[in-house]
């Protein structure tokens, strides 16, 4: 399995930060650092599994993490440091909170949009769209979160299990597209029924990965910590051209 996803298209390591805060329902300005850092480090450990291209600066923010647990859990007179720059968590509270801000103003400036093409503008096309935007936003880091309870629920496979058929992550894209117009919709977890293995689990979670990135696919959750849902982004034949162009794309740049 050669595919990777970019994760350029997704998020960074602020907004995965972002998500354990607030799946650990804490406050950003008393981080646990020591459970947050083995989230922290746990994910990353799972997304190289799934052979996602993980960025240098998730990381760098991972080194930042490592160091601030280790600063803290020294006494306080055994870390000349701490008198002179107080908590070593600061510098890293300061930022979540400047970006958590900018993510806040960035969706209330798309909200204004959507409001905006609702109430001047408001042609057929796009009013199926417009009627999924009230939903939750689903992050790449929900979306992981999901899968890993999904792993944990596979029986252990064993070491000289021999899969004879395997499928592509293109194939799986396909599988995919038509499984959502046949249905209309999918929950999440549906997506690995069946599955026999941790191999075709990760195949159909990086081939719903490039139907995101291509925008073929939208997912979001009908209310906070709710079921997942996928659907098409458009009628099958468009998003069939969005594939071919995908495509094209990457041979002329192999």
């Amino acid at each position: 399995m050669t595919t990777q996803v970019q994760l350029e298209m997704f998020e960074g390591p602020l907004d995965l930060l972002l998500h354990l805060i607030k799946k650990n329902e804490i406050s950003i300005t008393d981080i646990p650092i020591a459970t947050i850092t083995e989230q922290y480090l746990a994910t990353l450990e799972l997304m190289e599994s799934l052979n996602l291209d993980i960025a240098g600066e998730f990381l760098v923010m991972a080194a930042t993490l490592i160091h601030i647990k280790s600063r803290m859990l020294l006494p306080p007179e055994e870390d000349p440091e701490e008198e002179e720059e107080g908590d070593p968590r600061e510098q890293l509270i300061r930022q979540l909170l400047e970006y958590q801000r900018f993510k806040e103003a960035a969706d209330e400036l798309e909200r204004r949009e959507i409001l905006r093409r609702d109430v001047f503008v408001r042609p057929f096309e796009e009013q199926e769209e417009m009627e999924a935007a009230g939903f939750e936003g689903v992050s790449l880091f929900d979306l992981i979160a999901a899968l890993q309870s999904v792993l944990e629920r596979l029986p252990k496979e064993e070491v000289h299990q021999v899969t004879l058929e395997k499928i592509s992550v293109r194939e799986k894209m396909n599988l995919l597209l038509y499984d959502l117009h046949r249905r209309g919709r999918l929950i999440f977890q549906s997506l690995f029924e069946g599955a026999a293995s941790r191999m075709e689990v990760v195949v159909t979670f990086l081939a719903m990965l490039e139907l995101v990135k291509i925008r073929a696919i939208r997912i979001w959750q009908e209310e906070r910590m709710g079921p997942i849902v996928l659907e098409l982004a458009a009628p099958l034949g468009d998003v069939h051209d969005m594939l071919a162009t995908e495509i094209e794309g990457e041979e002329d740049g192999a």
